[in-house]
């Protein structure tokens, strides 16, 4: 690498905030499988101290030596529902604490796959699994947990659907911030190395490293040298920051893999924002020209925004994966929280905005009193995006209890703080409780 590089690099880092945002361990458990609850949880604890016990100190030592910061190891294991077949509800909690209490012996920051897959029905597992969501969340520290309740080859799981959205408030009233941790997907991925979705799928290899990229300060500043240039000058701009992005990106994955023996999965190039200032997606849409994010113009600047990424990190590795887009979490981007609390940015122009970029309503803090029918209907219109474009859709809101618009909630560190949104105050209930399944739409029907 020569000198200019090397100053280009050293800029991206101390200047624009870039960071690798993290090192996630793919580890299937399906070898863990015992007798019972207590045997799977046992196995489960030594396999991750096991495979798992020098992650940390790997990225750490990375981290040293290329001056790249890793803001997070993490940990994505096999959806635990399918290792709960023959555990009853007392052996799925133990399963779950092992989790926790072996991500932290580990020294990882969360530990993701405490998920099940129900887009086309729910077995007793799944079912107990969900059941345990609010207590499972709200007393363990570093557990993730993901439910997919859609697919575009399986359609809508209305009955499930209605289910999260009883969980949902069931968890607030426990913990309210314990719904950071849960997910509720369409057409979910097996790599995502991304909390709180990321699981470890059954078509992986036994352990895998894969790596989520970062960047948006990166993107924002580069987009500043070709202010007032064509809008295919900002597409180009945005590809060739992302190709330089994801290769190093692909380098700390590679290398990180190699000193633990293990394959390199794959590189999610998706822009994640944090609460700092300069390292927003939001800011990145106003930099292409918007007055604030939220307003006439903004779905298609984001559009913009997302392929260009895309296309440019495709170009940097054969092996992009897991979500690979822009993330628009509310509370997690300072550039969103103040369209949020100006009132240019609403619930309905994020369902809009998610149509054309990774995941879909995230991070968005509610009122308290909100029905949990209100919420199932937010499921099912994320659901119905994704099933009909074919894509990555998911929702994870936070009802908070006693609190109503105006006010705020304030999550801490990488979360941030996010304030109540307002919803619309018309009833979703005789809709959400037809239950049953919505059909794939017909052109899921390809062989």
């Amino acid at each position: 690498m020569d000198i200019k590089k090397i100053n280009e690099t050293i800029q991206m880092i101390s200047e624009e905030h870039f960071d690798i945002r993290t090192v996630t361990m793919g580890l299937s458990l399906l070898d863990c499988i015992g007798a019972n609850g207590q045997q799977t949880a046992e196995k489960v604890y030594e396999k991750i101290i096991k495979k798992a016990g020098n992650l940390v100190a790997t990225a750490r030592q990375l981290e040293r030596d290329f001056g790249v910061p890793i803001v997070n190891k993490r940990i994505s294991v096999t959806p635990i529902s399918l290792l709960a077949g023959n555990s009853d509800y007392a052996g799925l909690l133990a399963v779950a604490h092992s989790l926790d209490r072996a991500a932290a012996a580990v020294g990882v920051d969360f530990i993701g796959g405490y998920s099940a897959l129900i887009q086309k029905g729910t077995t007793p597992s799944e079912k107990m699994l969900i059941e345990s969501l609010p207590e499972v969340l709200s007393k363990t520290n570093l557990l993730m947990s993901s439910i997919n309740v859609a697919s575009t080859k399986a359609g809508i799981n209305l009955n499930a659907i209605r289910k999260m959205g009883e969980t949902i408030k069931d968890i607030a009233q426990q913990d309210p911030l314990a719904n950071a941790k849960l997910v509720v997907f369409a057409n979910a991925v097996e790599d995502n190395p991304f909390m709180a979705g990321a699981f470890h799928g059954v078509s992986e290899d036994d352990a895998v490293i894969n790596v989520g990229v970062s960047g948006p300060g990166v993107v924002k500043r580069a987009l500043e040298t070709v202010r007032d240039q064509p809008i295919d000058v900002v597409a180009e701009k945005i590809k060739t920051t992302a190709f330089k992005i994801t290769r190093i990106g692909q380098l700390i994955g590679t290398l990180t893999a190699q000193k633990l023996g293990l394959p390199f999965g794959i590189v999610d190039l998706s822009l994640a924002p944090t609460p700092a200032r300069g390292d927003s997606v939001a800011e990145v849409l106003e930099e292409i020209g918007l007055e604030q994010v939220g307003t006439q113009g903004t779905t298609a600047a984001l559009m913009l925004l997302n392929d260009a990424v895309k296309k440019g990190g495709v170009m940097a590795s054969q092996r992009v994966g897991g979500l690979s887009g822009a993330f628009i979490p509310v509370s997690e981007d300072a550039g969103m929280i103040d369209a949020a609390v100006a009132g240019t940015l609403t619930i309905s122009k994020l369902e809009a905005m998610t149509a054309v970029c990774s995941v879909g309503l995230d991070m968005i803090a509610i009122p308290g009193d909100t029905p949990a029918t209100t919420i199932s209907a937010m499921i099912a219109d994320e659901a119905a995006i994704g099933v009909q474009n074919n894509k990555t859709t998911a929702v994870r809101v936070i009802p908070v209890p006693g609190k109503g618009v105006g006010d705020e909630i304030d999550f801490g560190g990488l979360l941030g703080r996010a304030p109540i949104m307002p919803v619309i105050n018309r009833s979703s209930e005789k809709f959400i409780s037809r239950g049953g399944h919505i059909p794939a739409p017909i052109h899921s029907f390809k062989n």
